[in-house]
């Protein structure tokens, strides 16, 4: 717990929400790269106030990003309300990658959810079987190529979502082009090629390592 059970004073709670307005815009630019120095500066505040609500970078990031990863909750609940798992799946990756291009934070934290169990755990545990979900629609109505698995979403997030970023923001045509032509290479047909070796946990695991900074959890001292 970063938080007593007493209700903050007024000021201290109007530090609280500058606080979390800062990181959110903070996060949305760089990702868990931003610091606690990033959004003490944002807020107008001193770090050490930042430090008082928020021990730890880890701390902040749960609190920023718990409530926006049940988003993607809904989402995938919605996919699987469509009439087509094909529907489901591409409605999902189209929603998802477009969040996750404004906010690296977000992108950030969904990536992390199922890789690093610390992290988001809760959302995690109900997020998962539902994507597993949405892909097993798909596949038992034959949309979805056959050795396309769970697994692949993580590296189509990372790879779109990165190209957004290097596309810049005023250029979104570029990372949908891309999109859309990942999209067209998931759907089942006779004439798909092999794709190789099918994608592991431990290479999810690897690739986002990479792509996602670290949270860092030491205690200010």
């Amino acid at each position: 717990m970063t938080e007593t059970a007493r209700p903050l004073r007024r000021d201290a709670q109007r530090n609280r929400e500058r606080i979390l307005l800062a990181a959110h815009d903070a996060f949305a630019a760089r990702g868990f790269a931003a610091t606690l120095d990033d959004v003490a500066q944002l807020a107008g505040v001193g770090v050490g106030t930042v430090y008082r609500r928020f021990p730890t970078k880890e701390a902040l990031i749960e609190a920023l990003f718990a409530d926006r990863l049940e988003d993607l909750v809904s989402l995938a609940e919605d996919a699987l309300a469509l009439p087509t798992g094909w529907d489901g799946l591409t409605m999902m990756l189209r929603r998802t990658i477009e969040m996750h291009a404004v906010d690296r934070g977000l992108r950030d934290a969904a990536l992390c959810v199922g890789i690093d169990k610390h992290h988001f755990a809760e959302v995690g545990e109900h997020l998962l079987p539902l994507v597993q979900e949405v892909f097993d629609r798909a596949h038992r109505e034959g949309s979805l190529r056959a050795d396309v698995g769970i697994n692949d979403l993580p590296i189509i997030m990372a790879t779109v979502t990165d190209l957004a970023r290097h596309s810049g923001g005023d250029r979104p045509a570029i990372y949908r082009r891309f999109l859309e032509l990942i999209i067209d290479g998931l759907r089942a047909s006779p004439d798909n090629g092999d794709l190789g070796p099918a994608t592991t946990q431990e290479d999810v695991e690897a690739i986002v390592h990479d792509c996602v900074p670290p949270i860092e959890t030491r205690r200010r001292g």
